[in-house]
């Protein structure tokens, strides 16, 4: 297990002659398939200096898949936007385009 000594950052020092150092690997969930999600598309203007955005939450997967699905959203609708805390946002009010494409993608929009 050769890890970079820099996820090993913040241990002090052992003089246990078997000790092996814990890695904290973060499993991700595996991305179900597109009829199997339940997305849910929302606007929202809240702490956004009164700009509105489009949420979409809900995504079960990888943080790349959840990327990837931004992307051609934000693509599709010519704008901007970002994924955080497994959302994607986009930015203005594109509620029904980003149904219709989700749609179009075979996804559960709810």
């Amino acid at each position: 297990m050769a890890k970079d000594w820099k996820d090993r950052l913040g241990t002090v020092y052992s003089t246990n002659s078997d000790f092996d150092y814990e890695y904290d690997d973060i499993e991700e969930e595996e991305t179900l398939a597109p009829k199997e999600q339940k997305l849910k598309v929302t606007l929202d203007s809240k702490k956004r200096k009164g700009k509105t955005v489009t949420l979409v939450s809900g995504f079960i997967g990888t943080e790349d898949d959840l990327k990837d699905l931004a992307k051609i959203l934000k693509t599709k609708c010519g704008v901007g936007g970002s994924v955080k805390d497994y959302e994607i946002i986009i930015q203005g009010k594109f509620k029904d385009k980003v149904i219709e494409i989700l749609k179009s993608l075979d996804y559960n929009v709810m």
